[in-house]
């Protein structure tokens, strides 16, 4: 159970904060060395001093920088969504991807783009259609999850996988109806974003959704105390104070925009809001104080790498991201499954 006394070990705490800022600094180095990688080398000293060729100009400044702010931007928004999830329903196992989150704000995106075009948007709020779309589809499944999951038994295990698998089924029947009523254009976009990718990321795009993550993101870091609390049970984090129901409400609409955002513009990405955090817990410890900006940091970074190998592994074609993921990710999946299983 964790000590929520003030630590009598003031050491430990520096330790802790010297790892977060280590898993941050992390998260710049790989978004260096992303930027600097891929089918065309750039040089960043020659870019910052203005020798490079035109040519690395325009990739570097049209094509790769958005991807990779993008990548580290989703990246983050899963982990920190993941980490806060499973503080919310003390259970290691909730993840946006799992439990149906993505697969909502998945499902909010394809139908923003396949009826978008038939709406009467106004300019002014055109470029955030589509996260928009994301996150109502995100929040409508989380608030679904936690009522169904609450009054069928609890967030125990069984029931919240249960729940997830009915959820991303409902969710790839509507993906697939839409996609039965695109057109030819429309249809390649959805192939091409639902296998999870950053292939597509501009500014114009990516400046919107980083707005709705990063208010997302802030929502969720705010609740660091409050979600230590709560491990304690309902029951003595009213006791203690917390206005529980609250937290649950900020909670799921911070994890409904960052993750609906997110998910509007690279598909589904799987697993990252599920591993990540276990990792930062067995380098730092539980406590939600140093557990949440540390996932932000190491979700950044796998998602920057994860991206890189996609698009570098068989040149001058590219992964779908959700792929390296996936195969990070399943693995770790079932090694938790078991270990569950045998405490």
């Amino acid at each position: 159970m964790t000590n929520f006394r003030k630590d009598s070990r003031p050491w430990m705490s520096d330790l802790a904060q010297l790892k977060v800022f280590g898993l941050l600094g992390c998260a710049v180095v790989c978004l260096l060395i992303g930027l600097a990688n891929g089918a065309i080398a750039i040089d960043l000293s020659a870019l910052a001093y203005g020798t490079s060729s035109d040519l690395q100009k325009v990739v570097f400044s049209e094509i790769r920088s958005p991807r990779v702010f993008l990548a580290g931007l989703v990246g983050a928004a899963l982990a920190l969504s993941g980490a806060t999830l499973q503080g919310l329903f003390r259970n290691p196992l909730a993840d946006p991807g799992l439990i149906g989150v993505s697969s909502g704000a998945a499902l909010g995106a394809v139908a923003m783009i396949v009826w978008g075009s038939q709406m009467d948007i106004p300019s002014t709020i055109l470029p955030y259609a589509l996260p928009l779309a994301a996150v109502f589809g995100a929040f409508l499944v989380t608030i679904f999850l936690f009522y169904f999951s609450s009054f069928f038994g609890g967030f125990n295990i069984l029931t919240l996988i249960l729940v997830g698998i009915a959820v991303n089924a409902f969710a790839t029947v509507g993906i697939g109806l839409f996609q039965f009523l695109a057109d030819d254009g429309q249809l390649r976009s959805l192939v091409f974003w639902t296998m999870g990718s950053f292939g597509r990321a501009s500014w114009d795009a990516v400046i919107p959704a980083s707005v709705l993550m990063s208010v997302g993101a802030l929502v969720l870091l705010s609740q660091k105390r409050s979600l230590d609390l709560v491990q304690l049970g309902e029951a003595e984090a009213l006791h203690l104070g917390v206005d529980v129901f609250l937290v649950r409400k900020l909670v799921i609409l911070g994890s409904a925009v960052a993750v609906g955002a997110g998910v509007a513009l690279s598909g589904i990405i799987g697993f990252v809001g599920l591993v990540v955090p276990h990792l930062v817990r067995l380098l730092i410890g539980a406590r939600h104080q140093y557990l949440l900006p540390g996932s932000v940091g190491l979700g950044a970074s796998i998602m920057i790498v994860a991206d890189l190998l996609s698009r570098t592994i068989i040149i001058p074609a590219e992964l779908p991201v959700s792929l390296v993921t996936s195969a990070i990710g399943a693995p770790f999946f079932l090694y938790l499954i078991s270990r569950l299983r045998s405490s």
